[in-house]
């Protein structure tokens, strides 16, 4: 193994471009343009001043693009959500006093689950329309909106 070459060290100020020219290694020639750069650099105005740095380092605010989940956690978060509010549904309770009339709970089961799961496809099919059609923002403010709506109308006709 070829043990690599140290490189000499730039000067803290180089009075000329031809002084840090000369503290560059040899190894290929400095292209013109490249010259023009540093020879631009080297002569900029001295009243600049980088700020002073903190002392403790923070960072800029900076808007990231938010990481896509895995697909464990969107089941995880998709499941709980969904579970949760089935609970107490009128659909369980549906359920609930057919398999006790039916006596057949594992057919009452399969009739329940798979339409739930027709229902849920129904919705995964309808969600991925729309949402090749209106932003992400836009889908839940309208979905926030229609809530308030079927809340508002269960709260009327509660009251009259």
């Amino acid at each position: 193994m070829k043990k690599l070459q140290q490189l000499p060290s730039m000067p803290a100020n180089p009075s000329s471009v031809s002084d840090a020219i000369e503290t560059l290694p040899t190894l290929s020639p400095v292209p013109s343009d490249a010259e023009a750069c540093l020879e631009r650099a080297l002569t900029l105005p001295t009243g600049l001043e980088l700020p002073p740095t903190p002392s403790s380092p923070v960072a800029p605010k900076t808007r990231t693009p938010k990481a896509r989940p895995g697909a464990w956690s969107v089941f995880a978060s998709t499941f709980v959500t969904i579970f949760l509010a089935e609970l107490g549904d009128k659909t369980q309770v549906a359920t609930l006093l057919m398999t006790a009339e039916s006596q057949s709970p594992w057919i009452v089961f399969a009739g329940a689950g798979s339409a739930l799961v027709a229902t849920s496809l129904l919705g995964v099919l309808l969600g991925r329309w729309l949402a090749s059609r209106i932003s992400p923002k836009t889908l839940e403010k309208s979905a926030g909106v229609v809530l308030l709506f079927v809340s508002a109308m269960l709260i009327w006709d509660i009251l009259h």
